[in-house]
């Protein structure tokens, strides 16, 4: 596979920190880059990459409150809802680092005292990566119960594979450090969001990938200019701009098509961010 094409967390990283800038959040998440400030300044162990050819996102016990057919929904809130709003987001890839479109997630936790909703589907919900292998889940920052520290379940599985039952972590937590069932490999990257949290995890599933996979999503938008300067509707690539999904843009000469519709900063341009723009 081209170097170029792959979906590397760790280049985004390291490129973000030569430059003083902080990497795209939903790059920063679980595999590879999970991550949580402890006293000395040191980071936990790093979840194996996809692009590194190590082991998937590890499993965890499904626990004794998982319910099937949980409603689909992107969102497990409702205007009433207490506690603190939580967004977690990031992508699911194959081993071969290319993301994962319709692959199933099916979330489920705890209420803000701690309390699962065993007869209806309060914090439960399923839904579908999109053709970029995104996710995004509107909750709360679940309660804590005797026992277990802070953690959110997950179900996750790409079409016609094995399903990945596993649990998500949150950083800081005085109760990390003496749950058995924790593993700092499952730490999600959090920070302050007023009026609440953002949450970032990217899954790495046991799925093949070859370079011609069908996983790998694709732009509708026409690819065949071979120009070095701009290519049929692009512009140059520029701080600050809304860019859409297939949108063309040029950068020191090369073309780039793209993949995740976001605000381009400083520091997320297009060599240094593969996840969110492919070369041509």
């Amino acid at each position: 596979m081209d170097e170029e094409s792959k979906l590397s967390r760790k280049t985004v990283l390291k490129a973000a920190i030569a430059a003083g800038v902080a990497a795209p959040v939903a790059l920063i998440g679980g595999p590879a880059l999970a991550r949580t400030t402890v006293a000395n300044g040191q980071a936990p162990e790093l979840t194996p990459a996809c692009d590194d050819g190590d082991d998937p996102t590890p499993p965890q016990t499904e626990g004794p409150y998982f319910k099937p057919n949980s409603p689909q929904r992107t969102s497990l809130v409702t205007p009433n809802t207490q506690g603190t709003r939580l967004t977690v987001s990031g992508y699911v890839f194959g081993l071969g680092c290319l993301p994962i479109a319709r692959v199933l997630l099916d979330f489920w936790q705890a209420d803000v005292n701690g309390a699962y909703d065993n007869v209806g589907y309060t914090f439960r919900g399923h839904q579908f990566t999109n053709d970029q292998g995104a996710f995004s889940l509107s909750t709360i920052v679940p309660g804590l119960y005797p026992g277990r520290t802070r953690h959110i379940h997950v179900k996750v599985q790409a079409p016609g594979r094995p399903v990945l039952t596993t649990q998500l972590y949150f950083p800081n937590e005085p109760r990390n450090n003496t749950d058995s069932i924790f593993d700092p490999r499952l730490l999600m990257t959090v920070r302050d969001q007023p009026p609440g949290k953002q949450a970032a995890f990217d899954f790495v599933l046991n799925v093949p990938q070859t370079p011609t996979s069908t996983t790998r999503p694709t732009s509708t938008t026409p690819t065949t200019s071979t120009s070095t300067s701009n290519p049929p509707g692009g512009t140059t690539w520029a701080a600050g701009t809304g860019y859409s999904a297939g949108a063309r843009v040029t950068y020191s000469g090369r073309g780039y098509v793209c993949l995740q519709a976001h605000t381009a900063q400083p520091g997320w341009e297009p060599p240094s961010t593969p996840a969110l723009w492919r070369a041509e």
